[in-house]
């Protein structure tokens, strides 16, 4: 038990460390960065939430909103937008903001690219 605890403790701070760039977490908070999507590989997982990942839904990780928050991510270069309601936590990768279901990347035509620079709002609480 103590061979886990440790590490636990370890990956726990460092994740409260990653912090974030939003202007907030109230609805009309805003950050800007870079979106990812989730591979088909995660389907059916556990997220964060509790939830099994449903790579159909329009949902996805963030590092710090709250479970249920619903956001507006713009893709930065084209305007394409899609409403997500966040039920995981990261992404990780340096520049990363969010990870979207591949149904909600195919909405902003993200599948394609892989990343892409977007803002993300806050609109809503579940």
């Amino acid at each position: 038990m103590k061979r886990c605890f440790l590490p636990l403790l370890l990956v726990s701070l460092l994740a409260g460390c990653a912090g974030s760039n939003m202007t907030g977490s109230g609805t009309g908070a805003t950050e800007r960065g870079n979106a990812t999507y989730y591979a088909q590989r995660y389907g059916g997982r556990l997220t964060a939430s509790g939830e099994r990942l449903d790579l159909s839904a329009m949902t996805a990780a963030h590092r710090t909103l709250p479970f249920g928050t619903r956001v507006r991510v713009t893709r930065q270069d084209t305007g394409r937008q899609v409403t997500v309601r966040i039920n995981d936590r990261g992404p990780y990768g340096r520049g990363r903001i969010i990870d979207l279901t591949p149904a909600a990347a195919r909405r902003i035509g993200l599948i394609q690219a892989g990343v892409a620079p977007v803002s993300i709002e806050v609109v809503g609480q579940r």
